[in-house]
């Protein structure tokens, strides 16, 4: 591997600002991964405010059930192509290692697997959008 084409992918990704690059040919595999470090979130209260109401209504929010994520920066499709049926469905019954739609990321089509097995709940991308890394993709049926 040569140290110079992974100096050039970096600064590929500090230009672009991506979090996440892989690239492959016949005798190479090169997976990168961006982490900043973020303070953690602080709870701005006014005086004898209670946090208790704002936890309570932000937990209304989150839906039961797991979640898989997209492993990387790209675009995802719900289908091999825009004439066939996707691969999913919601309330499909899945089993871990199917396949629930590809994420195309610097011109490779990397399908993304189901990491278990389940009955998908809802399809939280649509066709053709982009997810950035780790991005909720599919929820499953708690």
């Amino acid at each position: 591997m040569d140290i110079e084409k992974i100096r050039t992918l970096i600064a590929l990704m500090e230009e672009s600002d991506l979090l996440n690059l892989e690239v492959s040919s016949e005798d190479e595999h090169i997976s990168l991964t961006r982490h900043y470090d973020t303070p953690a979130p602080t709870l701005m209260t006014a005086p004898n405010a209670s946090a208790v109401p704002m936890a309570a209504e932000t937990k209304t929010n989150v839906k039961a059930g797991s979640v898989e994520t997209s492993p990387m920066v790209g675009v995802f499709y719900s289908a091999p192509s825009p004439s066939e049926p996707p691969f999913a469905k919601v309330g499909q019954k899945v089993q871990a290692g199917d396949t629930l739609g590809i994420i195309e990321a610097m011109k490779i089509m990397n399908p993304l697997e189901a990491t278990q097995s389940g009955i998908i709940d809802e399809i939280l991308v649509d066709n053709s959008e982009v997810v950035q890394f780790g991005q909720p993709v599919i929820r499953y049926k708690a």
